[in-house]
């Protein structure tokens, strides 16, 4: 009998790969202490674990990214996360099951395979224009944003692609996984946990103090707020489609209400409230003929208000701030718009004129995820604007492929509308307003709930072209 057939190659891979794992632990023994030896090696059984059912790394992966924080230890800006080794688990676990994918090439395919590949190709003008440790950076964040590539990709084409009764229960674990991580952004903010080192220094000024915005365990105040938009429009998308339609339960949804709409307005931040209100709004515009009915409007005058003294009477000094801030950018939005948004418009200057004076650099990029940390523009530049930083960053080719993906995003989520579904509603109605969030966020940076957003899309996908696919 053939080796092959006693040992076939789907299964030598996981077994290489944890080989590979425990063998490296071992030589890094004298560089990482016996500590971290320790962790690695009871870790191996639960990577192993992954390998036994197909898409349960996910399920690993996703409690991991959404629910730890990042490890007191040297890396990156943050320190390493937990979840970036299970995410390893699950590319290993895509090898040993290669057998079973099924990529149909589409429009979503080719955008993200054009962005990935400006991405790697800017790690090259990285190098030349700010040095190897800066590119070396800027690898790592392309590195975490294909995280998310690749969980779209398996969820959508791979062994990851789930059934819908398995792709319905992974979505009410995950909506009670953002649940809690958006609860534990709200006690963050009320009691000012203290948090560990890397964190983002994002605070606003109150009456009684200076308080760091709610960040939980993003430790990133526009992340939560991102994070905390996705799921408020995916709980007002299930309370608007049919009751014997919903997948999620009323003690959920009623949560969901509560939850998430206090951990986005705890982040104070302003874009992530314009997203969400966009994508309410685009709801409102499909459903118009349903909720017509005087029953519903009934119920929306009581629930708006309703919250609205909710949130007073629980904060008054946080909502009373909320007000101000409000007024203070209709009052100042033409006097000083640049105080408005927070000096990015000076930025935005700077990067204006460096493209005027760098066309060729311009066209080709000059590295992802450079422009905060380089010196080639004359200092460090926050871009704030994810179509500009693309452009400067990974050249013309990155800015179509973002361009190219929003699009295709939105036509195969618009597809999926119109064949009954949830996902494909709730992520054009979402990625509308994310549209427009990426003029003042790097939303492509947000790799901890990115591949969240790609596994919803992937379900739209699937559920897109489910004809075709037969």
């Amino acid at each position: 009998m053939a080796a092959a057939e006693i040992f076939p190659l789907k299964r030598a891979v996981p077994a290489i790969g944890i080989g590979a794992i425990a063998a490296s632990a071992v030589l890094l023994l004298p560089i990482v202490g016996a500590a971290v030896l320790t962790t690695v090696l009871c870790l191996l059984p639960l990577a192993w674990y992954a390998f036994s059912v197909p898409y349960r790394w996910l399920a690993m992966f996703f409690a991991a990214a959404l629910l730890l924080p990042p490890l007191p230890l040297p890396g990156g800006d943050t320190g390493p996360h937990p979840s970036v080794p299970l995410a390893a688990i699950g590319v290993l676990a895509g090898m040993a099951s290669f057998d079973r994918w099924r990529i149909r090439w589409g429009p979503i395919h080719t955008a993200f395979a054009a962005l990935a590949l400006a991405m790697v190709l800017s790690v090259a003008f990285a190098a030349l224009y700010s040095g190897v440790a800066i590119a070396a950076g800027s690898a790592a964040r392309a590195g975490l944003f294909f995280i998310g590539v690749y969980i779209y990709f398996t969820s959508a084409s791979g062994p990851d692609l789930m059934q819908d009764v398995t792709a319905q229960r992974m979505t009410r674990a995950l909506f009670w996984i953002a649940l809690a991580a958006a609860a534990f952004g709200c006690i963050d903010f009320v009691y000012q946990l203290p948090a560990p080192a890397g964190y983002e220094p994002q605070f606003v000024w109150l009456k009684s103090g200076v308080y760091r915005r709610a960040q939980g365990l993003f430790y990133e105040a526009s992340t939560l707020g991102n994070f905390s938009a996705f799921f408020l429009v995916a709980t007002v998308v299930a309370l608007a489609e049919p009751r014997w339609r919903r997948i999620f339960s009323p003690v959920a949804l009623g949560s969901g209400l509560i939850v998430f709409p206090a951990s986005l307005l705890l982040s104070f931040s302003r874009s992530s409230v314009i997203c969400a209100g966009l994508a309410v709004l685009v709801l409102v515009i499909l459903e118009r003929r349903r909720w017509q009915s005087r029953r519903t409007l009934i119920v929306l005058a009581v629930l708006i208000p309703a919250a609205a003294g909710v949130f007073a009477l629980t904060l008054p000094e946080v909502a009373g701030a909320y007000w101000g801030r409000v007024g203070f950018t209709l009052d100042r939005l033409l006097i000083a718009p640049d105080r408005v948004l927070s000096g990015r418009l000076e930025s935005w200057g700077a990067i204006a004129g460096f493209i005027a004076e760098h066309p060729w650099q311009t066209l080709f990029g000059i590295g992802y995820k450079t422009l905060p940390y380089t010196e080639y523009l004359g200092r460090p530049v926050i871009a704030d604007n994810m179509y500009l930083s693309l452009l400067v960053e990974t050249g013309v080719l990155g800015l179509a492929a973002l361009v190219g993906l929003n699009a295709a995003i939105l036509v195969t989520c618009w597809r999926a509308m119109q064949r009954g579904s949830f996902y494909g509603k709730w992520l054009l109605c979402f990625w509308i307003g994310e549209v427009v969030q990426m003029l003042t966020g790097d939303i492509l940076t947000y790799w901890r709930v990115l591949p969240v957003y790609f596994w919803v899309l992937a379900q739209a996908t699937k559920d897109a072209y489910a004809d075709s696919a037969d």
